[in-house]
């Protein structure tokens, strides 16, 4: 977890504020979740599944989330863009963030892996 709080720290504002949002939504969610550092970027995984990872974009520095299965995901600003599994949704980091809608989206998600639409294999 020290990589994902560095990664925070190194964040200018208000990259670091809004993805800390973020990250404390995602945390929220589920006790299952856990925080680990994976590609040099924070991901979040579901009893072990990968399933979104936030970061800022590394030219115009918007924040945004990722969704691993996001191609299942149906929501306004969520993006696929020319990801064959997976969408983003950008985040101004100067407005609020749509706490709702990013609520629906991650307990959407979650549910693949609870109802086992996504396999999680057995340790």
């Amino acid at each position: 977890m020290k990589q994902v709080d560095n990664y925070f720290q190194s964040l200018p504002e208000p990259q670091k504020s809004c993805l800390l949002a973020v990250h404390s939504i995602i945390m929220s969610q589920d006790p299952h979740i856990t925080a680990e550092w994976k590609y040099a970027i924070p991901m979040y995984c579901y009893k072990g599944k990968m399933f979104c990872y936030i970061r800022a974009d590394a030219k115009t520095q918007t924040p945004y989330i990722g969704l691993v299965e996001g191609n299942r995901l149906d929501y306004p600003g969520l993006v696929q863009g020319n990801r064959s599994r997976m969408k983003v949704m950008n985040f101004d980091p100067e407005a609020d963030l749509p706490i709702e809608i990013l609520q629906d989206m991650l307990n959407e998600a979650l549910d693949f892996y609870r109802k086992g639409i996504i396999p999680i294999k057995k340790k």
